[in-house]
């Protein structure tokens, strides 16, 4: 029987940074139902920095994060993050997209069609009435970033548990008993930071859930348009969201910016959703598609209201939500990392009240249901 002081339910990026936060002053070990941390949504993320992106809550999460990639001393040697840029267009009809996207904005440049098609040739001017670039919008090395905290949580002395899929919870003399396929793990305290699969974690344990919602997210890599170096060009789509591209290690990855309700698996991509997107795609550009080269899916969890969970569980001593981050997660993981740390020590007053209460699981009252 292992009895650390914290058990991290969920070895994605935001699992696996917050254990090495805690860690600092706590003895952790992490759960992970996989042979390998970071093995879906972490794993499958379009590894992009966008500062703009997300609603108020998220946008104050991404400032936070935003220092620890540039200069991420502790996790690793040299800046996380390296130029991209974020190109936002809006075809015709979808002025109001970009209109609400560029509201409460900040460093986002607007652009004449003739300037966005610079940026990305490939595009159809004509099919542009307003574009908006967000320059300062970087890639992050995902991978980097990850073992970063890998690294960092062992120096700590934490324990991560691989192919440890959780069969079953139960909290009895002020402890939790997490039973595993390979043993048993006792704590006072966990953190649920199983993405898709954190409300069949709460249910097993009894605790209310929250509607934490899986969505599908496909992405395809297409060949580099011919006759076009790419390594330049930003992030590009419409402010819609109704797809998106950008440069890949020489590829094109073009996304159909699917969200798709689907039970926690691990995902794969539909056809017919790929096809779909791909023709959004090629009716914004003057290029066809004519052959893809590979595909893939994952899994963007988010709470009702589109914004992470983070806190204790009301009425549920010892249960610590990190669940519903959506399409935010690795740009967010340093910043949730951290808050998740101060309140779990009980140092509530190191986060802001404001920010605290926008995340709390609170926020949703009594509405969860633990049989739901």
């Amino acid at each position: 029987m292992s009895r650390p002081d914290v058990i991290v339910i969920g070895g994605g990026i935001a699992g696996i940074s917050a254990a090495a936060e805690v860690a600092a002053d706590a003895r952790v070990v992490v759960l992970e139902a996989e042979p390998a941390v970071g093995y879906h949504s972490t794993g499958r993320s379009a590894a992009i920095f966008i500062r703009n992106y997300g609603n108020a809550t998220l946008r104050a999460l991404n400032a936070l994060a935003e220092p620890t990639y540039a200069a991420p001393s502790h996790i690793a040697d040299t800046p996380l993050l390296s130029p991209r840029g974020a190109l936002s267009i809006a075809p015709p009809g979808e002025e109001g997209a970009l209109a609400a996207y560029l509201e409460g904005s900040e460093g986002i440049e607007r652009l004449t069609p003739r300037e966005a098609v610079a940026l990305v040739p490939i595009l159809d001017e004509s099919r542009i009435v307003a574009a908006a670039i967000e320059p300062d919008a970087r890639d992050i090395d995902v991978d980097r970033a990850l073992q970063g905290y890998v690294r960092l949580l062992r120096a700590r002395g934490g324990e991560i548990v691989t192919q440890a899929p959780v069969k079953g919870l139960a909290r009895t003399g002020g402890a939790w008993r997490v039973e595993t396929a390979g043993g048993a793990y006792e704590a006072p305290l966990i953190v649920d930071a199983a993405g898709a699969w954190a409300d069949v974690v709460a249910r097993m344990a009894g605790v209310p859930t929250l509607g934490i919602a899986p969505l599908r997210r496909s992405a395809v890599l297409l060949p580099a348009p011919e006759g076009h170096d790419i390594a330049a060009w930003p992030l590009f789509g419409p402010a819609s969201e109704s797809w998106y591209a950008k440069p890949d290690a020489g590829r094109l990855l073009v996304s159909p910016a699917d969200e798709d309700p689907v039970d926690p698996h691990d995902a794969w991509p539909d056809d017919m959703v790929i096809a779909e997107g791909l023709h959004r795609f090629e009716q914004a550009v003057s290029i066809a598609v004519t052959r893809v080269e590979t595909s893939w899916a994952g899994l963007r969890s988010f709470a009702p209201d589109r914004t992470p969970v983070v806190g204790f569980a009301p009425e549920s001593d010892g249960f610590f939500w990190l669940a519903g981050q959506g399409g935010y997660g690795v740009q967010t993981a340093p910043a949730l990392a951290v808050i998740t740390a101060a309140l779990v020590r009980g140092d509530d007053a190191r986060v802001p009240a404001p920010l605290r209460a926008a995340l709390s699981p609170a926020r949703f009252g009594r509405a969860g249901s633990s049989d739901a």
